[in-house]
């Protein structure tokens, strides 16, 4: 009999040791828990770091519970990682149940670091996710970081031949070229000043492109009638509008940009080319008109001062030829042109500082003030311009109307002597409700219009933003807010709101809003490009001090 049971515990020992080895080898939690089960956990421990200890290896111990321990043997990427030895814990509270548990400590034998979990990062939107553009991730610890800002300025410059072919220039020029005129409508000095631009263009290569009511006028008061003029007549952009059909538009769409960019405008008028150029001469509101005219892409827009306020217009009539050329490829400034042109200043004569702050000792920091020539080195400097684009849905979810807006839209009670009532959603995630005359939904560009006036911030016109901001709520803790440009917002009359409400885009297509009716406001696809004369950062802060005062008062004498 005391033979036998020397025979049974050396079989025991020797199959604790081919159990050991097994889940050494094989890394197999099954074999490990087969000898957990025989041997205490102490033991256990004891053999297998004495196994690592003699393969000079790492192990990795995670945590487990009830005799079901895993092993990992990793490998590192780092050899500067400073490993972590983990090791089990003892038995708690008497129990066979153990876990393990993670201490730092130097080791006492050779260890390889351990290698990381690396981290992926996507952008998501409501149905799809795709690798992250801006966000990216470094180092061995996961650091988020970022490859630049959201957006910079933008400039375009047009295609030259390599081989510096000029007849093959001229020939491009000759098809593509083509500018579209607006002019403020009843303005007879605004007019004359047209028809001397159109002739002094004429001998240049491009189209020119007028409305039937312009080109009479000029026609028939000053005598303008050239061979290079082409009549521009609107057509309406296909799933815009208003009282569309539901073939038109699917309201099941979140995310413009992914739709067909085929929705280009149809040929205007008896000129089949779409415009290379729009040159508004007026105010801010001839620039909005111009937007409307395209709600789908919309070429480049040459703002000329027409108007009172002239916020969005930084180019004078003096200069608007010359403008024009150089806007359309024809005409090129190096150092010298750009310096005895009169029309076309460098960047010296805008003022950097309000008038209160006239003794200031500034110097440019840029080293070659001359790339802020407008037009300079062929390159010009754009704004892009966020639009909005704007659905009105029905109770039944169909589509009456659809809109982009450079502006805001904007939901009131109209005529009703009752407050709105409008429920809002963000990413049909409830928002707030609004009690309140109404409410604005303004993109950056429109932060110095109603939503200004309204308390709202001042927005940069390239932050990528949608401003909510209300009319007289009837609260005290209901502020302007500002949101990312991927998310939908939503208003929706409640079926119990004591009366309807409102809903105008850029001020115009005023259309009534009935219990059930709801606005969808989203990021549009298709900006507007405006032209600087500077940048987007000069010229609208010259704007800001020039037409609002932007924080000015009388300076303080020193001291």
């Amino acid at each position: 009999m005391n033979m036998a049971r020397v025979r049974i515990r050396r079989f025991v020992r020797w199959s604790e040791t081919v159990l050991l080895v097994l889940s050494w080898i094989t890394e197999s939690s099954f074999a490990f828990s087969l000898l957990s089960r025989r041997s205490p956990p102490s033991q256990v421990r004891d053999r297998v770091l004495q196994s690592v200890s003699s393969d000079r290896s790492r192990l990795e111990w995670n945590y487990a519970r009830r005799g079901q321990s895993l092993l990992d043997k990793t490998k590192s990427d780092d050899e500067n990682d400073v490993p972590a030895i983990r090791k089990p814990a003892d038995s708690v509270n008497g129990s066979s149940d153990y876990f393990f548990k993670s201490v730092t400590a130097t080791p006492s034998f050779p260890l390889a670091a351990a290698k990381r979990r690396k981290m992926e990062l996507m952008w998501c939107g409501e149905d799809f996710c795709k690798d992250a553009i801006r966000e990216r991730v470094v180092g061995d610890n996961n650091q988020v970081m970022l490859n630049g800002p959201a957006t910079g300025q933008v400039a375009y410059a047009w295609w030259k031949d390599n081989d510096g072919d000029d007849e093959i220039e001229e020939t491009l020029l000759q098809a593509v070229a083509s500018i579209l005129f607006l002019v403020r409508p009843g303005d007879d000095d605004l007019m004359r000043i047209a028809a001397d631009t159109v002739r002094e263009l004429e001998d240049d290569p491009l189209h020119i492109l007028l409305d039937p009511s312009t080109a009479a006028r000029l026609k028939h008061y000053h005598g303008v009638d050239q061979d290079n003029i082409c009549l521009f007549e609107p057509q309406p952009t296909p799933g815009f509008g208003s009282n569309l059909r539901p073939s038109e538009v699917s309201s099941s769409i979140p995310y413009p940009w992914k739709t067909n960019p085929s929705v280009a405008n149809p040929p205007h008028g008896e000129h089949e080319a779409f415009p290379d150029l729009i040159c508004t001469i007026g105010g801010d509101g001839l620039l909005m008109h111009a937007a409307m005219l395209f709600q789908g892409p919309i070429p480049p827009i040459l703002a000329v001062a027409g108007g009172s306020l002239g916020f969005l217009t930084p180019f004078s009539k003096e200069e608007m030829v010359d403008a024009i050329r150089v806007s359309l490829g024809m005409l090129q400034l190096d150092g010298a042109t750009a310096t005895k042109n009169s029309a076309l200043v460098q960047a010296g004569d805008t003022k950097v500082f309000p008038p209160n702050m006239p003794s200031y000792p500034y110097e440019p920091l840029l080293r070659h003030p001359q790339l802020r020539c407008f037009g300079y080195d062929s390159r010009i400097c754009l704004s892009i311009r966020m639009r909005l684009e704007c659905r009105i849905l029905n109770g039944q979810g169909a589509v009456r109307a659809r809109y982009n807006v450079l502006n805001e839209v904007v939901i009131d009670r109209g005529s009703s002597p009752y407050l709105a009532a409008l429920e809002c959603f963000c990413d049909d995630v409830h928002l707030t409700t609004v009690q309140a005359d109404g409410i604005i939904f303004a993109t950056p560009t429109g932060s110095t219009a109603y939503s200004m006036a309204a308390g709202g911030s001042v927005v940069h016109p390239a932050v990528p933003a949608i401003l909510v901001t209300p009319i007289c709520p009837h609260v005290l803790s209901f502020r302007s807010m500002v949101f990312p440009d991927h998310v939908v917002l939503r208003c929706y009359v409640p079926d119990d709101a004591r009366a309807e409400a409102s809903v105008a885009f850029d001020g115009k297509h005023r259309q009534e809003l009935h219990r059930g009716d709801s606005v969808q406001i989203q990021m549009s696809a298709y900006p507007v490009p405006t032209i600087n004369r500077m940048d987007h950062s000069s010229d609208w802060l010259g704007s800001l001090k020039q037409n609002f005062n932007f924080n000015t008062r009388p300076r303080q004498r020193p001291l």
